[in-house]
């Protein structure tokens, strides 16, 4: 039977946070039908048994679509709040003074003072100093410090309520990257199965190396997402370049690091991150508020629709959906939407084009060969695919830092490279068994599972890179520009 004509697949990959949205039922499997490529697991909400039971049923639906489908746990992180009130909230008028208390009952706010669970926060700050509370909706400037207590002047004002969450404007705050709470959920994703772990607030790639070393060996396939969101972080780039080479992945998380940093300064620290990241072969993802209004409206506003796109056009590996289908009406409307902008945006010539390192040297054997089969793709007529065989899917994910049209097949044996490779962007995962292979029949057994699956037609050409040895990290030593209706092997 002809295989049917393999339409244009989109190149940039879409990550899903689950909830209570997504467990009513349908849901999650009409999102996954949607294009939804790795599900976030949000450790700041739900039970280890909650991540357990959406773990196990999305790798139940994602095999019976026929889909590798990652899994990503966002840990909490040591997100700083204040406590709560006895009335549950208040109201802070432009230039009043209130106290943040150390020492105050966790339960006893009033309009004048509250309490905080970060019961260091006096020692992080001084005079000066602007602390941003829930996310930047309120400004408090410290006029004194006395003890335990934290004297504010409120510069911008209005409803304060239980919990809220504090940055400092420029950072500095000294919490721990990793909480006790962390290293529990930790264990809990090592034994449910996850793929990815997202680690909250890193400062330095020391706290990256601190969140390996806890995985151990038995999370040694769990791949590291550092999410940006300390001033800090960015603020030097030796500081960034570290805890990126030190991750499988970075995130553009932009709702704390917007309040640190400021909005203005968000814009090109997005760009640069994105632009840092693909420079050092890394996957990155853009977060936050990217399709905000969805979570109860149907329909997207255009400035949504040109959030996304700019971030497809900047070369993001995936954009990140959160309380949007987590909590929203909408879960499944959202992600066909975030489908139609991404293709949309990637449709634009500037998103298939790339000068990625033309004029700096490679520095391995593998990258060298990823990325020449991704020039000559792009610069060969009558090629249709590239396909990489690969044992973790590096060599995939070092093509895909190469802006083209063209899909990247990343042929694997095992299924957690097959999952890893589903942030990366503009590549497909397909199964691939060598063990019974010849090695000289490799070339065409792969071919005929290009055109099985409608990728490739008769007198198309493939790319195609390997190495002597399959299952063998780091090994890929070959490329070769195949015909479809040839044996070469």
């Amino acid at each position: 039977m002809k295989p049917t004509a393999y339409t244009p697949i989109r190149r940039t990959k879409i990550v899903a946070t689950l909830g209570p949205a997504s467990d009513r039922e349908g849901v999650l499997e009409g999102m996954l039908r949607a294009g939804v490529d790795v599900v976030r697991l949000n450790f700041s909400h739900g039970s280890a048994d909650d991540h357990r039971r959406r773990l196990v049923e999305v790798r139940d639906i994602s095999q019976r679509l026929g889909r590798s489908v990652a899994v990503l746990a966002d840990l909490q992180g040591p997100k700083i709040r204040i406590a709560r009130f006895k009335d549950d909230a208040v109201v802070l008028g432009e230039g009043q003074p209130f106290v943040l208390d150390m020492l105050l009952d966790s339960n006893a706010g009033d309009i004048t003072r509250v309490g905080c669970d970060y019961k260091t926060l006096a020692d992080d700050v001084i005079v000066g100093d602007r602390l941003l509370l829930d996310d930047g909706r309120l400004v408090l400037e410290v006029s004194a410090i006395e003890g335990q207590e934290i004297h504010t002047r409120v510069v911008v004002g209005g409803k304060l309520s239980n919990n809220k969450g504090i940055n400092k404007q420029g950072g500095g705050l000294s919490a721990a990257a990793l909480t006790e709470k962390d290293k529990r959920d930790i264990k809990t994703s090592i034994e449910i199965g996850v793929d990815y772990l997202a680690v909250s607030f890193p400062r330095s790639a020391a706290d990256m190396q601190e969140a390996r070393q806890l995985l151990g060996e038995e999370g040694k396939e769990i791949g590291l997402v550092a999410k940006i969101e300390r001033a800090e972080a960015v603020a030097d780039d030796e500081i960034l370049d570290g805890i990126i080479k030190a991750s499988e992945a970075v995130m553009v998380a932009r709702g704390d690091l917007g309040v640190e940093i400021g909005d203005a300064q968000l814009i090109g620290v997005q760009k640069r991150m994105i632009k840092r990241a693909r420079s050092l072969n890394r996957a990155v993802i853009t977060a936050t508020q990217m399709m905000e209004t969805m979570i109860s409206a149907p329909l997207p506003t255009r400035a949504e629709v040109f959030d996304v796109a700019n971030a497809v056009l900047d070369g993001t590996d995936a954009v990140m959906l959160s309380a949007e289908t987590a909590a929203g009406d909408f879960p499944v409307e959202t992600v066909k939407a975030m489908d139609r902008l991404c293709l949309g945006a990637e449709r634009e010539r500037s998103a298939q084009e790339s000068g990625h390192r033309i004029h700096q040297d490679f520095l391995q054997i593998d990258e060298t060969v990823a990325l020449s089969a991704m020039y000559a793709a792009n610069h060969l007529a009558g090629v249709t695919a590239i396909a990489c065989m690969t044992s973790s899917g590096f060599t995939a994910l070092i093509a895909s830092r190469i802006h083209s049209g063209l899909p990247i097949i990343g042929l694997a044996q095992s299924e957690i490279s097959q999952r890893r490779m589903a942030l990366y962007r503009g590549v497909v995962s397909l199964a691939f068994d060598t063990t019974s292979m010849k090695a000289e029949e490799l070339n065409d057994r792969a071919i005929e599972l290009l055109v099985s699956k409608g990728i490739v037609s008769q007198n198309d050409h493939v790319i195609l890179t390997r190495g002597n040895h399959m299952n063998a990290h780091g090994g890929t030593n070959t490329m070769k520009i195949l015909a479809v209706n040839q044996s070469i092997r």
